[in-house]
């Protein structure tokens, strides 16, 4: 009877574990650190050195569409390639995986799926040299940044 107490006690701490576990998978995988804000969309609340690498990293976008639209007037690919290489997904690796963690996962993939498309619009305009076809994969690139920004917002932390 006394090992049956213990298997029993040693399967419930590893069910409690597994909850645990998936809660936590769940906080910072899915949901994020998130609250509704005034406006209607969602307020990704972040601390607020992570508010200002997230801002600092959305301005970078914008400098980079200014050189791609630049470029694409003097239809000189080779510069668009260039600025579009810059958001890729090689400026998506240098997020703080803490700062990651509190992004809900809707977020991430459009984020995510942002820089893929800016590897993909480097890679065609390099290879193709299509103005027109580098201006039709921006336009559907900047659906996803209007959706974005149609969805969220970034607040700092209560306690800051």
């Amino acid at each position: 009877m006394k090992e049956q107490l213990r298997n029993r006690l040693q399967l419930t701490i590893i069910a409690v574990l597994l909850i645990v576990i998936a809660a936590m998978a769940y906080k910072f995988i899915i949901a994020g650190s998130v609250e509704k804000a005034a406006d209607g969309r969602v307020a990704i609340v972040l601390e607020p050195g992570e508010r200002a690498f997230v801002l600092t990293e959305m301005r970078a976008f914008v400098a980079g569409l200014q050189q791609m639209t630049a470029a694409l007037a003097r239809d000189d690919m080779k510069a668009t390639a260039a600025a579009a290489h810059q958001m890729g997904m090689a400026a998506a690796h240098s997020a703080p995986a803490a700062m990651v963690g509190k992004l809900p996962l809707e977020f991430k993939t459009l984020g995510f799926a942002t820089h893929r498309d800016f590897d993909a619009i480097a890679l065609d305009a390099q290879s193709l040299g299509d103005p027109k076809h580098t201006l039709a994969q921006l336009a559907a690139t900047l659906q996803k940044c209007v959706a974005c920004h149609n969805t969220y917002q970034f607040k700092v932390s209560a306690g800051q």
